[in-house]
């Protein structure tokens, strides 16, 4: 599903968006084998409110992009937790990442990887439902490398149905993410694109602090029957 238009343009916020994105996943709403889970940082804020919305749960699946030498901006892959990288071939051969580089910067991605599942996660485990129908949530995507990688990973569970939420992308990087993905919904793909943030009036940075809460937030209200235990087999690892 695509909504395009100019009057989307610009969000006025990551919460502006993720009402947009809620009122495209009607269908969800209180649906026990469903959960959002965000693409944090950015991705928690619009998620929040589709999980609101939508009376579901609400998780991250933290992934992380693998930056060009010389150049943290530019993404030659990514990689997400419980998961192998992804490389983009076409993006190590311009940047002239070697091996012995790639494999420093998984390293280091995967050490942040870490220190964020301790932040916000804490000693709570990362879950899912049995035969789960996921909503996975950015703010918006470039690249999509970090998307890719946790729809990787998530394809490697026992997911029933897989749905990428976003707000904006290009064009291209739409028709990549299209056929990964049992539904994409994707609310603006304008040709024009730079970085996702020029199509946000406001595209403040987002705090740690900012997806522990929303997460607290979201656990106090969820129905304790959604953690079942016995659930647990099906967690991110």
């Amino acid at each position: 599903m695509e909504v395009t238009g100019a009057l989307l343009l610009p969000f006025h916020d990551r919460r502006d968006a993720g009402r947009m994105l809620a009122a495209s996943l009607r269908r969800y709403r209180d649906r026990p084998d469903a959960i959002v889970l965000a693409l944090p940082r950015g991705g928690i804020v619009p998620a929040a409110e589709i999980a609101d919305a939508l009376a579901l749960p609400l998780d991250v699946v933290i992934s992380r992009k693998l930056r060009a030498p010389g150049n943290a901006e530019y993404a030659i892959g990514a990689i997400a937790e419980g998961g192998s990288p992804y490389l983009n071939p076409e993006a190590v051969r311009l940047s002239r990442a070697s091996e012995a580089y790639v494999a420093a910067e998984v390293a280091r991605q995967c050490g942040e990887i870490a220190r964020r599942q301790r932040r916000f996660r804490g000693s709570r485990a990362a879950w899912l439902p049995a035969h789960a129908t996921v909503i996975l949530v950015d703010d918006g995507v470039a690249t999509g490398s970090t998307a890719i990688a946790a729809i990787r990973v998530l394809r490697e569970r026992s997911v029933a149905r897989l749905v990428l939420a976003i707000p904006v992308a290009p064009p291209d990087t739409a028709a990549v993410l299209r056929p990964m993905v049992d539904e994409l919904v994707v609310l603006a793909t304008p040709r024009r694109f730079h970085a996702v943030g020029a199509f946000y009036e406001d595209f403040s940075q987002v705090a740690d602090d900012e997806v522990v809460e929303a997460l607290a937030r979201a656990e106090t209200r969820q129905a304790p029957e959604r953690y079942d235990a016995k659930e647990e087999a099906d967690a991110l690892a």
